[in-house]
């Protein structure tokens, strides 16, 4: 796996999209034994950084995420995993992505 992944930096950034919708609905991150769980489960697996434990999205909630497919970038040190959501949302807020909080733009520059 060393080989397709670079893990020389350590934990690698893990985009997660909803493979017909395109909407992408989190980030997490892995390592490459959580990658491996991924691979070998067929349901993302991450890595905490919080609490230094692998753990399945999904586990406690229900709302888990089935793999369709992996992709690395350019560099093979992040990965885009487009997945079929089993639940309702995602977000560990009762939403069905992450990504909700629009910045105003014009107040920042």
């Amino acid at each position: 796996m060393k080989k397709f992944v670079d893990f020389s930096k350590g934990l690698i950034p893990a985009i997660i999209q909803d493979y017909q919708t395109k909407e992408f609905l989190m980030l997490g991150y892995m390592n490459e034994v959580s990658l491996k769980k991924t691979i070998n489960s067929g349901f993302v697996w991450f890595w905490s950084r919080e609490r230094k434990t692998l753990w399945m999205k999904g586990e406690m909630s229900g709302n888990k995420l089935k793999v369709d497919s992996i992709k690395t970038d350019c560099d093979n040190d992040a990965l885009l995993i487009q997945v079929e959501l089993i639940g309702r949302f995602v977000c560990h807020k009762g939403k069905r992505s992450c990504f909700n909080n629009r910045l105003d733009i014009k107040k920042i520059l």
